[in-house]
């Protein structure tokens, strides 16, 4: 005789998701096979909710549930549809699961793996630096807001001194067999199972500040290392410094995106520097040397060929940005850009008014 869903979990059929599970939850507790109760009625309430708590599953119970019980065989080229509506039912079939079922019946799917359930998320910050900033290496402190491992119960889950113990519904595997009923019979297929989430294992007696997840909300600080000559969109991976995983589970991991803050002075393109210095006349037509600071404030000396024309570009070797590589460092290219004076003195005028007489 077909089973009636609804009626092992004394339920209606237009009862809501959450009076479904409420339901479930109150059946399993009185029939807990570690609190006494019966296992057979167990499995068969544990059954009818994982039909009843899936929106697709529940809608094909409630179409085709009784017949599925019947697991009666058809000639090829049987027509469902008309078949059915000879009988007077007033639905269509609906195939929408049909690969699953094949999947499961041929063993397509064989070949997937579990999901880690009790894997902390990986966070993924932004960090701002300014240009000067990738020039060697450095460590830098931040604090997260996220889930972090409990400290009373070290991220197990359980009381201490309580044990873990194996999950009954589905003996430490994590995985409950579902009985798929087709036109073509019942099928069997495994899924996560309901009790410990896949995980296989319950707490004998769930953490009273954790509740059981082995996590609370949290702030941690982390030290984070940039090596020298970083660039804008780079990530940097910290290993283990995401979320905690539940259950003691293993943490999800840190993803640092960098952005480098465009400089004022000095514009970066890859490795390499360019700077912009204004130098005077004199200097531009004489010759001579010029003071000028680089990236990271110290001094240099420049030296300026005379005749140097406004726009000239002089090549400063193994000053620019460090490579990432951690080989050498990129140049620095200074555009020399000559003043003229607006106002003049006087004399310098009369100096000029010479100079023009000269033929210069």
């Amino acid at each position: 005789m077909a089973k009636d869903y609804y009626q092992i979990l004394g339920v209606s059929r237009n009862s809501s998701p959450e009076d479904i599970k409420k339901a479930y939850y109150k059946l399993a507790h009185k029939y807990h096979p570690d609190k006494g109760g019966d296992e057979k009625k167990f499995k068969e309430i544990n059954e009818a909710y994982q039909t009843l708590s899936n929106k697709e599953k529940k809608a094909q119970y409630d179409k085709f549930g009784r017949i599925f019980e019947e697991g009666a065989g058809f000639e090829p080229g049987f027509d469902f549809g008309s078949a059915w509506g000879r009988q007077g039912m007033d639905f269509e079939f609906d195939f929408g699961d049909l690969s699953d079922l094949m999947e499961d019946f041929f063993g397509f799917g064989a070949g997937k793996q579990k999901k880690d359930f009790k894997r902390g998320k990986d966070i993924e910050i932004e960090m701002e630096l300014p240009l000067e900033d990738v020039l060697k290496d450095r460590e830098k402190k931040i604090v997260l807001q996220k889930f972090i491992s409990c400290s009373r119960c070290q991220g197990v889950g359980a009381e201490p001194g309580t044990n873990i113990k194996e999950c009954f519904s589905c003996r430490g595997t994590g995985w409950v067999q579902q009985i798929k009923r087709t036109p073509f019979g019942s099928f069997t297929r495994s899924m996560t199972c309901p009790e410990c989430g896949g995980e296989g294992f319950r707490p004998e007696k769930i953490c009273n500040v954790c509740k059981g997840e082995g996590r609370i909300k949290g702030q941690e600080e982390i030290k984070i290392f940039i090596p020298a000559g970083v660039d804008t969109n780079q990530v940097i991976k910290v290993e283990g410094k995401g979320e905690a995983g539940r259950r003691a589970g293993k943490p999800g991991n840190l993803y640092i995106r960098i952005f480098v803050k465009p400089d004022p002075i000095f514009q970066r393109k890859g490795d390499d520097l360019y700077v912009k210095t204004p130098i005077s006349l004199t200097l531009a037509v004489l010759g001579g040397e010029v003071e000028m600071s680089i990236l990271d404030e110290t001094k240099i000396l420049v030296n300026i060929s005379a005749g140097t024309e406004s726009g000239k570009i002089l090549k400063i070797s193994g000053k620019g940005i460090p490579r990432f590589s951690g080989f050498g460092r990129g140049n620095m290219y200074v555009e020399l850009i000559v003043k003229i004076p607006g106002k003049l003195t006087k004399k310098q005028k009369e100096l000029l008014e010479q100079l023009r007489e000269e033929g210069i």
